[in-house]
């Protein structure tokens, strides 16, 4: 299931425009709302939108921001980085961040067991993709358990810097996170 913007994407774009540079990559695009914010940026050469979802890659293909000699895009059917070479400037993502649930079927959300699992594995394969002086724009939610996404920042040998917080309804914060190699 494709994920459609919410909260979450609208924040985290707001960064992606200001701050993405370079050679970039949008890991886990769903609707490639952030992959196309990055390819309007003047400070951006290329970018990579990659999802496991084939359908995602499919109907990313089909938008007007992927078509034409002059698309700074280029979609990738991919497990985080399994399908993925080079390093990257700028990796952008927006990751299914919400604890699994038994009930839910959809899982653009499901982040592992407790949320944060998924965005631990990206961390450490992140690493090898990212350029000296290069930078990643995540974002997350409160139910993912902050402090659990900073002790794996801190421990892949990470630095974070929180660009914004925001409140949602049911006392639930969306977290905006630069992260960089300490």
């Amino acid at each position: 299931m494709v994920y459609e913007p919410q909260e979450d994407s609208y924040l985290l774009l707001k960064h992606v425009k200001e701050l993405a540079f370079g050679k970039v990559i949008d890991v886990g695009t769903g609707s490639g709302i952030q992959a196309e914010g990055a390819a309007m940026s003047p400070n951006v050469n290329q970018v990579y939108a990659v999802d496991i979802d084939e359908k995602a890659i499919s109907e990313l293909k089909k938008k007007e921001f992927c078509q034409g000699e002059n698309c700074k895009v280029t979609p990738l059917h991919s497990d985080l980085f399994a399908n993925v070479s080079g390093k990257f400037d700028t990796i952008i993502f927006n990751p299914p961040y919400l604890p699994f649930e038994d009930d839910d079927k959809d899982t653009s959300l499901d982040g592992g067991e407790q949320g944060h699992e998924l965005i631990e594995e990206f961390l450490n394969q992140a690493k090898k993709h990212l350029t000296p002086g290069g930078l990643i724009l995540m974002v997350f939610s409160s139910r993912t358990g902050k402090e659990e996404v900073d002790k794996a920042i801190k421990k892949q040998g990470y630095k974070h810097e929180l660009l914004e917080q925001k409140s949602l309804a049911f006392f639930e914060e969306l977290y905006a996170y630069r992260i960089t190699i300490a």
